[in-house]
This record gives C-alpha cells, structure tokens and sequence, in this order.
C-alpha cells in the first residue's frame, strides 16, 4: 500500500496507491466523505472499499482532496474536489493506459463527486455510491447518467433520508441502456457503525455480480 504523492490543480495531493497486479487490470478510485465532517482517505469504509477493490486485482486508489491530510488547497464545496478527483484518475491513467475499465466508489459527499466525476469521464464503467447526500444536493446533473452501478443506503440513516436516495434511484431506473441497483441495510445509520459487515456484504455481491464474465451489463 504504497504512501504517493501527485499533483494536483491546487498542488500535490497525498493518496494511497496499489499498482496492478497484471497488464490491462481494471483502475478503481475511492473518494472519501465530506473533510469537514471530518472525512479522510482512512475512513473505515474508504479503507475496506479499496480493500476489497485490491483484492480483486485492480490498480486501486484512495485519497485525500484538497486541505485533507497532506494534500494541499483548502476545501472548496465539491468544485474543487471534483477537480481533484479528475487529476488522480488522470494519474493512475499515466501509470496504467492500458486499462480498459474504471470503476469509482464513493461515500457520502465522495458518491457526490463520484457520480460528477461519471459524467465527465465515459471509461468509467461502474459506479458504487454508498449513503449519497441526494437530500443536500441536487443530482439532476446524471441526465442521462452514462453507466450502471449501485447505491447502498441506511434505513436508520438521519443525515441523507432513505426516501431522498429512493427518489433518486426511480428516477434513474427510467432511463434506457443502464442497471441501476439499490440496496437498503437494516438499522445501518449514516456511518454504518454496527452494520459495516453487511455494507461491505451488500458490495461483495454486487462486484461479484458485475464481475462475472457472463454478466448482461457491459
């Protein structure tokens, strides 16, 4: 899990990288919860996320935008963030041009700039969003959003309301040429605090899912 440093448009931004274990390997980057609610690349969830995306032999990247850590620049209300994002997959895109696939996962404000950062970069193929703050900002920027993936939300969760993640998800499920799954984790509240096993479950069955060579989605 090498510690890496690359730049960033506000200057160098410190990440956690693990290069691919063979050529053509899928990328896959995780973007971590809001930094003033105190949101890191260490997040539990960011770190089992890229856990499990390591494990399946992708080329895998979390880190911190922007003021995080040591990644310089000061918050800047997701435009920045969104700026980030896109110079990190920039980066692994240098070291790995002949990856094929790209998947980001997101917590929080992170699935916010996941799912912007989906529209701006069409090799991203799938998508995870876990508890995406669909009650605070407006995603009516996924019109039509370009590829399938899956949202996970708390029925127990008081920050976004499940209703607000629901509301997203039928609208997205009219559009034609993607999948979109949805899955709600009993009792789990924002943070999945006691029910972190079944969010990392909910994730395993889907990338098991979409990872299958037989799968119907491309």
């Amino acid at each position: 899990m090498p510690h890496v440093i690359f730049p960033g448009p506000e200057g160098r931004l410190e990440g956690r990288f693990s290069p691919a274990p063979r050529p053509r390997a899928p990328v896959a980057m995780i973007l971590h919860p809001h930094s003033q609610g105190g949101g890191t690349m260490n997040d539990r969830i960011v770190q089992q996320l890229y856990k499990n995306f390591v494990g399946r032999g992708f080329a895998t990247l979390r880190f911190n935008f922007r003021g995080v850590g040591k990644s310089q620049g000061s918050f800047d209300n997701g435009i920045g963030e969104l700026s980030d994002a896109a110079s990190a997959l920039d980066w692994v895109q240098q070291i790995h041009p002949e990856a094929q696939t790209t998947w980001v996962a997101g917590v929080s404000f992170g699935a916010l700039i996941g799912m912007q950062l989906l529209m701006r970069r069409p090799e991203i193929r799938g998508f995870i969003s876990i508890a995406p703050p669909a009650n605070m900002y407006d995603f009516s920027f996924l019109a039509p959003c370009p590829a399938s993936g899956i949202f996970i939300q708390g029925t127990a969760d008081t920050v976004v309301q499940p209703q607000s993640v629901q509301k997203l998800v039928d609208k997205l499920r009219t559009q034609k040429h993607i999948t979109i799954h949805h899955d709600e984790i009993p009792r789990a509240n924002h943070f999945f605090e006691n029910e972190q096993e079944e969010l990392m479950k909910s994730v395993d069955n889907y990338l098991d899912f979409r990872l299958d060579p037989s799968c119907p989605i491309t």
